[in-house]
């Protein structure tokens, strides 16, 4: 049975989990309108995503890995109660979107094979692909459609997962972090595909430490922290972003240590991705790589890191030539170091993450076990992520707090360079700042950074030069606070212009019965 008007389409009253000793969720409540945006908000690991996943009846691999588990509470779903697996609700009821596309999308099928099988099971004999793709801003011409998952950007793929929501029509939208990985301007168009949704009468239920993104959508605040709510009300109750540390800028000009000249890259078969790119990184200095989802910014770096083979040009490490991973030698890879954007899939399931943080510094560097766990442990303590949550295998670590084991694995081989291809897309603003503060030291140290990121705000915060690419050339180039207050290029300005989003007043609440409810 459908609910009335006048009452929410989610309705959760005292949610609870507990795996072993742990409590994962206590006490959750919220509810979702139609037509409205409730925003759960919270530093990694707070319980959002277990809370948002009981609407389907599942407990995520973070709970379900953790042994025995007791769930305990109401969830009422379009006026029906939801227990098990909850395959009535799944789909036309809702829509789930995770966090990292790559769990929502098959690598050995072409999108538009995955799109239509949605549209076959939840709409037979309808089209509403089309739909979906415009709603998500995602090309629907052919060429697109025949392309596999890992052929496009981090960005990209986010939009695309989003698309595959959307095929089903539900009546209740789940996003899980939608903005990771999105440059200022998609995000732009994304609230606005947003509030046209729920304008429509589409519930959405928003999980997301982005603070700016949730003060433009949201009707209702729900913040958490471990697993309780701390705060509910409308934007009032948002935390307050800490001040990020100010970057030190470099005078004068330095002799690169890494350095790419004239850099093409393409992928098999399709026109360049990249185009004559030159790129300059002096000792104790970070150059900061801005750019629209798509743009090139990710080949750049896995041509930097040697994981891209098919590109002309050159890249050296101390004047001397740096070849593709597979022929660079120990102290090579030690020397030059990246963390991608996507980590979960470069993590071993069956193996503690300390395990495998900790291995970098037994193999790269030759310490013995017992002294690489304990450099492990600490350079995880520095970046939030404590020995027991560490102690865990990869599943049942926040995307947030994955996101920054991957970044210690990288920094236990203590590099002289360091590509971060967007690092901060899963942290609230409490990990991103203790992120920002530890690479600053490394500056001080003599590291040479390279930071790729959508967030023209926070690549000033620690970058002395800002390259602006797009269709894969370098466009704009300068200091961060000539590129945000005079850009040069119609690109830059767009970005600089989108990046202003949480500034946007607050979504109108429609005016109907349901609005004059008080949040739980």
């Amino acid at each position: 049975m459908s609910p009335a008007a006048d009452e929410p389409l989610v309705r959760v009253r005292g949610l609870g989990a507990t795996a072993a000793s742990s409590i994962l969720v206590d006490q959750v409540d919220f509810d979702v309108w139609p037509g409205q945006v409730t925003a759960l908000v919270g530093a990694s690991g707070s319980g959002k995503t277990t809370s948002a996943l009981a609407l389907l009846g599942e407990h995520g691999d973070r709970v379900a890995l953790s042994g025995l588990v007791e769930v305990a509470g109401e969830v009422i779903v379009d006026g029906n109660g939801v227990t098990g697996a909850a395959d009535h609700v799944k789909g036309r009821v809702v829509a789930y979107m995770p966090q990292h596309p790559g769990s929502a999308l098959n690598p050995a099928r072409r999108i538009g094979a995955g799109f239509r099988e949605l549209e076959k099971l939840h709409h037979p004999g309808e089209s509403v692909v089309a739909e979906a793709l415009r709603a998500a801003q995602v090309p629907g011409d052919r060429k697109t459609l025949r392309r596999f998952p890992h052929q496009f950007s981090g960005g990209q793929r986010q939009r695309i997962a989003l698309a595959q929501a959307l095929t089903c029509r539900p009546r209740v939208l789940v996003l899980d972090e939608p903005s990771t990985g999105l440059d200022s301007i998609t995000r732009l168009q994304l609230v606005g595909e947003l509030h046209q949704l729920a304008g429509e009468g589409l519930g959405i239920l928003l999980l997301s430490h982005d603070l700016d993104l949730v003060r433009a959508l949201a009707h209702h605040v729900v913040v958490l922290d471990a697993g309780q709510v701390i705060a509910a009300g409308g934007h009032e109750v948002l935390p307050t972003a800490p001040d990020l540390p100010a970057g030190r800028r470099l005078a004068g000009h330095e002799t690169p240590l890494l350095q790419a000249t004239k850099l093409s890259a393409r992928l098999r078969g399709r026109e360049p991705i990249l185009r004559e790119v030159d790129l300059g990184v002096p000792p104790g200095a970070c150059v900061g790589v801005v750019g629209r989802s798509g743009s090139g910014k990710t080949t750049l770096a896995r041509c930097l890191a040697g994981l891209h083979e098919r590109y002309s040009g050159e890249i050296t490490l101390d004047d001397r030539t740096l070849p593709v991973l597979r022929k660079r030698s120990r102290e090579q890879n030690r020397r030059v170091q990246y963390v991608w954007q996507e980590v979960r899939g470069s993590f071993d399931e069956r193996r503690p993450v300390v395990e495998q943080v900790a291995r970098t510094a037994r193999r790269l560097r030759g310490l013995q076990p017992q002294e690489a766990k304990a450099a492990a442990v600490a350079t995880l303590a520095r970046l939030g992520v404590s020995a027991a949550i560490a102690d865990r295998p990869p599943s049942r670590l926040s995307g947030g707090e994955l996101q920054r084991a991957a970044l210690a694995r990288a920094l236990l081989a203590e590099p002289d360079v360091l590509i971060c291809d967007e690092i901060t897309t899963a942290l609230d603003e409490r990990g991103t700042g203790l992120v920002v503060e530890l690479l600053l030291e490394l500056k001080e140290q003599g590291t040479a950074l390279v930071w790729i990121s959508h967030d023209l705000g926070l690549v000033s915060a620690v970058a002395d030069d800002v390259l602006v690419i797009d269709a894969g050339r370098i466009v704009e180039q300068g200091p961060p606070v000539t590129v945000m207050t005079n850009p040069s290029t119609e690109v830059a300005r767009r970005l600089v212009r989108a990046a202003r989003v949480g500034h946007q007043p607050p979504p109108p609440v429609l005016t109907t019965s349901a609005d004059t409810r008080s949040n739980p």
